[in-house]
């Protein structure tokens, strides 16, 4: 049995059979694994277990009851799956299959983004590989998330399995014959104002959806997060001042997908749907609208490649994309309306913004240096204008 701490957490690797003959071995290890990472939640990785017995499974119980719940078993095959089963340890413990393999090798390469690449592994499935740690909860979360998101008549794709890629998770999708939005802008596949002119018109649907599930997160609460984290890089007196803006911003139970980008809408048979429900949240549109000035303004102000790089499209196409979006979107207000409304989408940008770069390797090196300093001008700066 071998034991490693990674990410405050315990995994405990468990091999071969665990019956009466060395249940009392295992236990001792365990509690000893336990007691000298109080604290730790504690992760046993079955995929080498072939057998499991009642004296092993009272093993599993005295972790459980010790670790106070925080303990999961994960990479189980079917046959002890069964066993876990058949004996009730599944309403107990936190036990998950082991996942089926899954190759991307030679698969076209449809997105990719801060925390996954997407693959298409042939003409009606993707596949999205993620890059952080431990990324199973987050994949779950994102299915959960997008099933409440459909009920509710948000155009949405389900994943349906979650599989092993290599030593990484993939969440993946049915989606026949699909592309993105972005694609069909960088392949000039539609007239662009067409093209736009849906865009807009899918963001202003999924804002007057509401979701009144208390599942779903409030986008104030998360902004609010974001502010309490930056207080390192900003100053106490920055924070504290975003926060009072915050509090003026009206309370909503609209949707909020959290990142809006052309990648993130697929067409399929024709149909916009979502992908990335993870961040589904409800508030007001500017804290939707914030995401896509981030992605197609902000990453080009001191990195004039980024769009080009990051989306296919020329810094040129980014800023007709964004200017048209906000015109459509608020095309009942007037001009002073608009501005006011910017103002307030743009502090947010620059609140999450900075939550990206500094919580990411986009903080090293003379370029994050950069962007932290300027993004802090720029917060002081609009708190300034904004009276706060």
């Amino acid at each position: 049995m071998r034991v490693e701490i990674k990410d405050k957490q315990i995994y405990i690797f468990l091999e071969g059979r665990i019956d009466a003959s060395n249940a009392s071995d295992v236990e001792k290890e365990v509690m000893n694994a336990i007691s000298d990472n109080p604290g730790l939640a504690v992760i046993f990785d079955a995929e080498k277990l072939d057998y499991i017995s009642s004296a092993g499974l009272r093993v599993m119980l005295k972790a459980h009851k010790t670790t106070k719940g925080s303990l999961s078993v994960i990479n189980v095959s079917r046959d002890v799956y069964d066993i876990f089963e058949t004996t009730g340890f599944t309403d107990i413990l936190d036990i998950q299959k082991a996942y089926r393999q899954m190759s991307i090798d030679g698969c076209e390469v449809v997105g990719e983004g801060f925390i996954g690449t997407v693959y298409r592994t042939d003409p009606e499935t993707i596949v999205k590989v993620y890059k952080c740690d431990n990324p199973v909860p987050k994949i779950k979360n994102e299915q959960k998330m997008a099933k409440l998101a459909l009920v509710s008549g948000i155009p949405t794709a389900i994943s349906y399995d979650i599989v092993k890629v290599g030593d990484s998770y993939g969440s993946v999708f049915e989606l026949f014959n699909s592309s993105t939005l972005n694609d069909i802008v960088k392949n000039n596949e539609k007239p662009f104002e067409e093209v736009v002119e849906q865009y807009a018109k899918l963001i202003k649907e999924v804002h007057e959806t509401e979701l009144d599930n208390d599942e779903i997160p409030s986008a104030k609460g998360i902004f609010e997060g974001y502010v309490k984290l930056q207080e390192e890089y900003i100053g106490k007196e920055n924070a504290d001042r975003i926060l009072k803006f915050i509090d003026t911003i009206p309370d909503s139970k609209g949707a909020i997908h959290s990142d809006l980008q052309m990648k993130n809408v697929m067409i399929v048979d024709g149909e916009m749907m979502l992908i990335d429900m993870d961040g589904l949240s409800t508030g007001d549109p500017v804290y939707d609208l914030q995401a896509l000035y981030v992605t197609y303004k902000m990453f080009k102000e001191d990195e004039p490649d980024n769009t080009m790089n990051f989306l296919g499209l020329s810094a040129e196409i980014c800023d007709q994309v964004w200017d048209r979006v906000f015109a459509l979107y608020y095309a009942d207000k007037n001009e002073e309306e608009k501005a006011v409304i910017f103002d307030k989408l743009y502090l947010l940008a620059c609140v999450r913004f900075m939550n990206l770069v500094t919580n990411s390797a986009l903080k090293e090196g003379e370029l994050g240096h950069t962007r932290i300093m300027h993004t802090k001008e720029h917060i002081e700066d609009i708190l300034d204008k904004l009276g706060f």
